[in-house]
């Protein structure tokens, strides 16, 4: 039987184009669609389980995003040669579209929900991952799982000065904009991306150039939705309710958890409060009486939440009392410390309140780039970022299970936020590690502080220095507050979380993520403003701690030498088998990494020893030594012998200059004039027609005596030859 197709197209408004067609793949699945944008082609498929397990109070939603090698042409990389793990490429794809999708399901749909989207087809002009969001919320669409409002994603560059959306590779490489931006018709959800010191107001103007291009993605969906007969929403049971229970705790629960929120406390104290009302609203009910009602523990646990949130949102509308009894635009104490580490090449400690980060920097060659091996990219990376979050941070104890998506969402932002001002003409290969050490709110851009800072100490000559805040929401639809720098209950517990990095001159990086639905541009303008107060505060305690990179990079850490030699010599410092290089690495304490573009070798002379080095430099350049025909050198005198004497340009590399170079007169022995160990000026003469060999001369630099008078009677002979 052929499949009935539906389909409809987006444009771009620029000659190109996205299709979403849905009725021929992945039919079992409760929705599928194939998003289309040039020969890119994404399928995105949605299945949602029709009950929710027993006791779960929490939408269980995966989002898969993977990359077909096929799709691509390509076999993937390893000896098992199948696809494995995701990337961290994939990884931050999915974590793009949970946060626009998530908050958008109904609050008490439980129901096991799965979104997976696949590359099956790739353009090199097209960037799949922009792609992703549309296909997500398009199989949603076509299914009758619950969710009712509809979103897209997009890229938005912006080239020489004009915006783009959906920009390609190419485009992007001339672009000062990369974002991100998720969003339904009616509010913008999710912005993510990263900006070369982009004003406040231009990244507001690009966010609302990009909501214009998802709306028409949205429209699309709800015509496909429509050709389908708009099929009706499946029914399912929601979260069980009783105002009595609700009354009650509320009654017992919310004065007690209103003046806690404003005795400004430290997270551990708050907390110790904080469980022991909890423990009397579990009290307020005898064990009879929750073995009579199954539901009556979840209902108490679930409404204890919903007073204690309800009671610290009120505290800060109506008093502009934060937990830790700051101001809303107030910044925690910061303490910072640089060069804490004594055989790491550079390391730093940021402390603000109670979230604190430890960042080192290790310095390396070409050889130490992250390599870059997917379907749609291939490349590498001489700056990256690694960001650890264990759980000591927090003061729980749980098992290490690898690294977290959380890891490397935020490791990523703040790679972004720094990588842009580590200057394009670094020889180093750049590795920062964040280790945060304490967590309360904000450790990603406690992580962009102890960042900077850290490189400042290694002594990589950063363009600027950069900081960061993390923004919070509190709003009741009329009132509302913004919170510079959140804890981690402000996080939990508000509407938003904008996280802002940026130098003096503008914003680097951003990452937002709204909880509610109706975000006001006016809103997110004061935040961006309040953050940019408080960026520029940060920014202040860093230059305070180091005003400026350090001139040099330390002792124990390598210095590093970039130089070319021609090609043809490659091999031979090589050797066979690399003897030759691994001896000199050996005999140097260097590390000697060596790579062929064009004609030429590009060399990275790597180490600590300045003595090594110079010796490994000396060594290279005295085997890619040839001289210059018509050149002038100073020579070595090796060897003296009776008809000449041997010279060394540089070791290995001699030349014979015979007796009669030596001199215009005539010379009998050239002992009479050198020894072994003279130093000479010679002219290279080029390779002696006869033997071959290099020729030099002496007597080619001075001056040569005037030629002697004729006789007349040797004119008589020219003039008459007979005589």
């Amino acid at each position: 039987m052929i499949p009935k197709v539906t389909r409809e197209i987006v444009d771009l408004g620029d000659g190109r184009t996205i299709s979403i067609e849905t009725g021929k793949l992945a039919k079992q699945a409760d929705g599928s669609v194939v998003v289309r944008m040039g020969d890119a082609m994404l399928l995105a498929t949605a299945v949602s389980a029709r009950t929710a397990n027993p006791g779960v109070d929490f939408l269980p939603l995966t989002v898969d995003y993977r990359e077909k090698f096929a799709a691509a042409g390509r076999f993937p990389g390893g000896f098992f040669k199948r696809e494995a793990r995701p990337s961290d490429s994939e990884i931050l794809t999915m974590r793009l579209v949970d946060r626009v999708l998530r908050p958008l399901f109904p609050d008490d749909y439980h129901a096991e929900t799965q979104v997976m989207i696949q590359l099956m087809s790739h353009d090199e002009n097209v960037m799949p991952d922009a792609l992703a969001g549309l296909a997500a919320s398009a199989a949603l669409a076509v299914s009758d799982i619950p969710f009712y409002n509809l979103i897209s994603e997009v890229r938005v560059g912006r080239v020489n000065g004009k915006l783009v959306i959906n920009p390609s590779k190419a485009e992007l490489e001339q672009s000062d904009i990369d974002m991100m931006i998720g969003a339904s018709a009616d509010s913008v959800c999710m912005v993510e991306g990263e900006m070369k010191e982009i004003s406040e107001a231009e990244m507001v103007e690009a966010i609302k150039f990009a909501h214009e291009a998802i709306k028409a993605q949205i429209v699309a969906q709800e015509k496909l939705r429509a050709a389908l007969g708009s099929p009706a929403y499946r029914e399912y049971e929601g979260e069980k309710e009783d105002e009595a229970v609700y009354a009650k705790v509320k009654a017992a629960a919310y004065e007690k958890y209103y003046a806690i929120a404003q005795e400004a406390s430290a997270k551990s104290e708050r907390g110790e409060k904080f469980a022991l009302v909890k423990e009397e609203v579990k009290a307020l009910y005898t064990e009879e009486e929750y073995a009579e009602n199954a539901d009556l523990a979840e209902l108490v646990s679930k409404y204890n939440y919903k007073v204690q949130k309800t009671a610290v949102r009120n505290v800060i509308l109506e008093k502009g009392i934060r937990l830790d009894g700051r101001k809303t635009t107030e910044i925690r104490p910061i303490w910072c410390e640089v060069d804490y580490l004594p055989s790491a090449h550079g390391s730093a400690i940021f402390t603000r309140g109670e979230t604190q980060a430890l960042a080192t920097v290790t310095l390396g060659t070409s050889r130490e780039a992250n390599v870059i091996d997917l379907p749609s990219e291939q490349g590498e990376e001489r700056f990256y970022l690694h960001y650890n979050f264990p759980p000591f941070s927090t003061g729980e104890a749980k098992p290490l299970r690898g690294t977290s998506r959380r890891e490397v969402g935020h490791g990523n932002l703040a790679q972004r936020a720094l990588k842009n001002m580590i200057p394009a003409d670094c020889p180093y290969t750049i590795r920062v590690v964040s280790e945060v050490l304490e967590s309360n709110g904000s450790s990603s851009m406690a992580t962009v502080c102890s960042g900077t800072l850290a490189l400042m100490d290694a002594g990589v000559q950063m363009v600027k220095p950069v900081s960061g805040i993390a923004m919070g929401l509190i709003t009741d639809g009329e009132k509302f507050a913004v919170l510079s720098d959140i804890l981690g209950d402000e996080d939990h517990l508000g509407d938003m979380d904008f996280k802002v990095t940026g130098t003096a001159d503008g914003i680097t990086a951003c990452q937002m993520d709204i909880k509610i639905e109706g975000l006001r541009y006016d809103i997110m303008e004061q935040a961006l403003e309040q953050a940019r107060d408080g960026r520029l505060h940060i920014l202040g305690k860093i230059t305070e701690t180091i005003a400026q990179p350090n001139a040099t990079v330390k002792p124990k850490a390598p210095k590093i030498v970039k130089f070319s030699i021609p090609k043809d010599y490659i091999g031979a410092i090589i050797g066979p088998g690399g003897k030759n290089i691994q001896a000199l690495q050996a005999d140097t304490e260097t590390t000697i990494v060596i790579t062929e573009v064009g004609d030429f070798g590009e060399i990275e002379l790597l180490g600590t020893n300045q003595a090594g080095m110079d010796k490994a430099f000396a060594s290279i350049q005295n085997q890619v030594f040839a001289p210059v025909e018509g050149e002038t050198y100073k020579v070595k005198v090796t060897k003296v012998l009776d008809f000449g004497a041997v010279v060394e340009f540089v070791p290995g590399k001699d030349s014979l200059l015979h007796v009669s170079e030596w001199d215009w007169k005539r010379t009998e022995k050239i002992s009479d004039f050198v020894k072994e160990g003279d130093v000479l000026e010679v002219k290279y003469l080029g390779l002696d027609p006869k033997t071959r060999k290099p020729k030099v001369s002496r007597k080619a630099l001075l001056p040569r005596p005037p030629r002697e008078d004729k006789k007349p009677e040797d004119n008589q002979k020219k003039e008459n030859p007979q005589g």
